[in-house]
């Protein structure tokens, strides 16, 4: 609440927060992975207390995939972070949360076994997303024209628009052309905040705040963007018009909502 007290004092008013493993290991069964979405809705009222808007995005991690399988074996690794998935598409048709994510796939090199496990998994994860109306938020690697080409050939093969795609953590800048219509999630980095500020969108940024005592303002502190915003502002009214693409133009087309004052409503 700290953070999100220093995010409200940097001018910030609407933050996504993305649920995460509260645990000393990533939930077993979907039992724990409710446990773990009813976490992440508690911290998010909070927030909201605090005087921001708040959007929940839940999934199981796709990571946990790896330490379920170590644990129970890879055909029930499986079977729980898809049943997991069913459980947040529930949510989402509740209005408990706007968004599936992150979802994906390990962003290092793993065996072929688990690589096809996870895209698998990445497969269902879509199709929930296509049959609740919601965005799904990606967990990868880092993206090329090639990368972001074989993402929307997955979500061909989910039947999930590939405009509701979203590539979190983008850490590259590629051009609109090459992203064969997934949206990035650019890291809010000096660099690539104006090299997506030519970008005609849709586009977000992002900090992907940790909040860990261990590493604190990791990745980005989160009163980045609203400083970033800020100095951006200072360019002149065509720079204002610009932020309006993350701001509003892609909540609104990406997430179907329309971020006003204090609150939302339905786009």
């Amino acid at each position: 609440m700290a953070a999100v007290r220093r995010f409200r004092r940097a001018g910030g008013t609407h933050l996504f927060v993305a649920t995460q493993q509260y645990g000393a290991q990533p939930p077993a069964s979907v039992e724990e992975y409710e446990a773990q979405f009813e976490q992440t809705e508690r911290l998010a009222k909070a927030a909201a207390g605090e005087g921001v808007t708040v959007y929940p995005v839940i999934a199981p991690y796709p990571i946990d995939l790896l330490d379920l399988s170590d644990r129970l074996g890879l055909s029930e690794a499986v079977r729980v972070q898809e049943s997991a998935l069913d459980l947040a598409g529930r949510w989402v048709r509740e209005q408990r949360a706007v968004a599936l994510g992150e979802v994906g796939r390990p962003h290092f090199p793993v065996t072929p076994e688990v690589r096809e496990a996870a895209e698998s998994v990445l497969v269902h994860a879509l199709e929930v997303a296509r049959d609740v109306a919601c965005p799904a938020v990606v967990h990868c690697e880092d993206l090329d024209a090639a990368g972001f080409r074989g993402l929307a050939e997955l979500a061909a093969r989910a039947g999930f628009p590939v405009t509701r795609l979203i590539k979190h953590y983008a850490r590259s800048f590629v051009a609109p052309a090459d992203r064969a219509g997934v949206v990035a999630s650019f890291v809010a980095s000096r660099s690539l905040v104006k090299q997506s500020l030519a970008d005609p969108g849709p586009w977000f940024w992002e900090t992907d705040f940790l909040d860990d005592p261990k590493r604190p303002g990791a990745v980005l502190d989160i009163a980045t963007i609203p400083r970033r915003a800020a100095q951006v502002a200072t360019q002149g009214a065509e720079a204002v018009e610009r932020l309006r693409i993350p701001f509003d133009q892609a909540v609104r087309s990406v997430y179907g909502l329309a971020p006003v004052g204090g609150g939302t409503r339905s786009a």
